[in-house]
């Protein structure tokens, strides 16, 4: 099921913490991935590509294959001495109508890639360039850290970091999320209105039981 403009509208403003933890605590890729840009926010489905370390041939076959709207997402197996994306294949990714690049890995020319404005969460940058000889597969299923990626997965990318929302729970998720954003906002109201979050979130008897208050 193909993610509605709507839904990515909510998942964006919704956020990647609130996504985290409306579906359980899950999803979330480790704290090393960040954008170059932290200004951007990245939301789509998935079209994971297997890349071998410091070869990027599949990436230049992958934006051929990927469909606008999606996310690449590319395990190039955590590899920090080579930076297999830059600013040509960025430019060829928005000509497709890719939205954002995910990569277990380092890019380069990052200058570029934050000015044309297109959203790349990665482990850091690297100048040293790649081979293009090694074959790698695409819109398979990816495993960055211990979260395991599935082609139509949706993505969800902010500041904060990415979480991954498995297909078949796309909508649960996205209800449970909007619950969660609605409760902030009444804890919100509350705090100005003078309540404390101890109470609010019902930590006092455990403070009491500690002599803490």
């Amino acid at each position: 099921m193909a993610i509605t403009e709507v839904q990515t509208l909510q998942l964006r403003d919704l956020g990647a913490a609130t996504v985290y933890e409306a579906q359980g605590a899950k999803g979330a890729l480790d704290s090393g991935m960040k954008p170059i840009d932290p200004t951007v926010r990245l939301v789509g489905p998935a079209f994971p590509v297997d890349c071998r370390p410091a070869d990027n041939l599949v990436l230049h076959y992958a934006v051929q294959k990927a469909k606008p709207g999606d996310v690449l997402v590319v395990d190039a197996k955590g590899f920090m001495e080579a930076g297999p994306w830059g600013d040509v294949l960025t430019i060829q990714a928005m000509k497709v109508g890719i939205a954002g690049l995910v990569i277990n890995g380092c890019v380069r020319d990052a200058n570029t890639i934050i000015e044309l404005g297109f959203p790349v969460f990665c482990r850091g940058l690297s100048i040293k360039g790649t081979a293009k000889n090694q074959p790698g597969k695409v819109n398979v299923p990816v495993s960055i850290g211990d979260v395991l990626i599935q082609p139509g997965d949706v993505i969800v990318g902010d500041r904060d970091g990415l979480v991954v929302v498995p297909a078949e729970e796309l909508v649960s998720t996205i209800a449970a999320s909007l619950i969660r954003e609605e409760k902030e906002a009444l804890q919100r109201k509350a705090i100005a209105e003078g309540a404390y979050t101890a109470d609010l979130l019902g930590f006092t008897r455990t403070l009491q039981a500690l002599g803490l208050v």
